[in-house]
């Protein structure tokens, strides 16, 4: 596993515009590289999240992007309407990425949102969860579908950005839940039915999707989550702190003083 390397910042807002920085100098760097002609980012939701994106429209930096070659997917999504307010891709598409594509500076084809619960509220009501987790499974093969027609036979993204909840999930990889621990590398996605953290159905990347990734980022803030990070640092691949199997080529916990207090 790759080595967890940290930095902490004074306060959330500093973190979020330290996020917000570091992800646009990447996006610039990656772009800059002879023969490339895209990045792939995982962006997440959540308060943290969403402090990031109005970090990023903020910057002047944000002018500096090509935005036509940067293509952004997630790291995990509710598996409920499109038009839902839980959808971190609504979220996103408000707090970021929306003003782009009206623009016309980023093409509506290079977001990749995570499939949507078409059904309506009472066939997802009358489901038995044999029939829920089988919606959820070709939910998550679609979007491996997906990720190896854009990216290839072994996708990885250039830039993995991550949340952490006060229970030590990230992406929707719960404690003691499963899905943190499939460790097939041909299981890219996958869906998670009785999530602890409502909306109780989500699509997930998986550990080995998340550890191929060249820049591994998981950030968090507030003395609420501060029990959370001392337990994903004590061991690596703990099961009870999912957050423990973040990996990929660099892999940066960026976290603020509250989240810290107890490291």
């Amino acid at each position: 596993m790759t080595e967890r390397k940290t930095i902490v910042y004074p306060n959330p807002q500093v973190l979020a515009e330290a996020v917000a920085a570091r992800t646009l100098l990447t996006i610039i760097d990656l772009l800059a590289e002879p023969g490339r002609t895209r990045v792939d980012i995982a962006v997440t939701g959540g308060t943290d999240g969403n402090r990031v994106f109005a970090a990023m429209n903020a910057s002047p930096l944000n002018d500096a992007v090509d935005w036509s070659r940067v293509h952004v997917w997630w790291g995990d999504e509710r598996f409920v309407a499109a038009d839902d307010d839980d959808r971190n891709a609504k979220q996103a598409r408000e707090a970021w990425y929306g003003a782009l594509v009206e623009s016309g500076l980023m093409p509506a084809g290079n977001i990749h949102a995570m499939p949507a619960d078409t059904r309506d509220a009472e066939l997802v009501a009358a489901a038995s969860p044999e029939q829920t987790d089988a919606v959820l499974a070709e939910a998550a093969a679609e979007y491996q579908r997906e990720l190896i027609e854009q990216l290839g036979d072994e996708p990885a993204l250039d830039i993995a950005m991550f949340g952490m909840g006060p229970d030590a999930h990230f992406a929707s990889l719960f404690p003691d839940h499963g899905e943190a621990e499939i460790s097939d590398p041909h299981v890219l996605v996958a869906g998670v039915r009785d999530s602890p953290k409502p909306p109780p159905l989500r699509l997930t990347l998986t550990v080995p999707m998340i550890a191929r990734s060249r820049h591994t980022w998981v950030f968090t803030s507030e003395e609420r989550k501060a029990g959370a990070v001392k337990a994903a640092f004590a061991r690596r691949n703990n099961p009870h702190a999912p957050s423990s199997y973040a990996d990929g080529e660099e892999l940066l916990w960026l976290i603020d003083e509250g989240a810290a207090s107890e490291l």
